[in-house]
């Protein structure tokens, strides 16, 4: 299975949750998939949608709110900003789930190679101190990615999903930046 795959299994069990997605392709294949006012595309911030995420964990949970935060990222992505998983376990929010999609490859920009091909980004994140990682082998089936599964735990969550390179014929989107983030930000002040 691919990215696409993934994204598709993680998206059709949610409900109110607020998604934060990766960069190019993922943002694309999501919004292919099913848009949401939930959800903040990310346009051209490569390592930023998990501490993006992370904010909005914190604000949510600063003013009682306790919908969680889903935050579909990459391994190019964890890669270029890996500080990113410090920060989230020191600052340590319970309604944040990070939903790393390693297919170990750049795919927004061509498919070069990661990293990731020779490290093991789960065991990374136990190292830091993470409670709740979890590693779903999903190159065969995405039979092993049940959001509800995950949505109980008390975070941050860790969910590693290990997936094959490519992407798919996906849509452009077509909000602009500014109707993404007006849009995201009233279903954060509506509740």
């Amino acid at each position: 299975m691919k990215r696409y795959d993934a994204i598709k299994k993680i998206v059709e069990t949610i409900d109110d949750e607020f998604i934060i997605s990766n960069i190019g392709f993922p943002s694309r294949e999501l919004f292919g998939i099913k848009d949401r006012k939930n959800t903040f595309y990310m346009s051209g911030s490569m390592g930023m949608a998990t501490p993006i995420g992370l904010g909005l964990s914190l604000a949510l949970e600063e003013k009682e709110d306790n919908r969680k935060v889903i935050v579909i990222d990459g391994d190019g992505s964890l890669l270029m900003n890996f500080g990113e998983l410090v920060t989230v376990y020191a600052q340590n929010p319970s309604n944040l789930i990070i939903a790393l999609i390693d297919n170990e490859a750049y795919g927004s920009t061509g498919s070069q190679e990661t990293y990731s091909s020779k490290i093991n980004l789960s065991n990374i994140a136990e190292s830091i101190g993470f409670n709740e990682v979890y590693y779903l082998d999903a190159k065969n089936s995405t039979d092993c990615i049940d959001m509800q599964e995950y949505l109980d735990k008390k975070g941050p969550v860790f969910l590693h999903i290990k997936v094959n390179p490519g992407n798919s014929d996906a849509p452009i989107i077509d909000l602009s930046p500014s109707k993404i983030k007006n849009r995201f930000m009233k279903q954060i002040m509506d509740k």
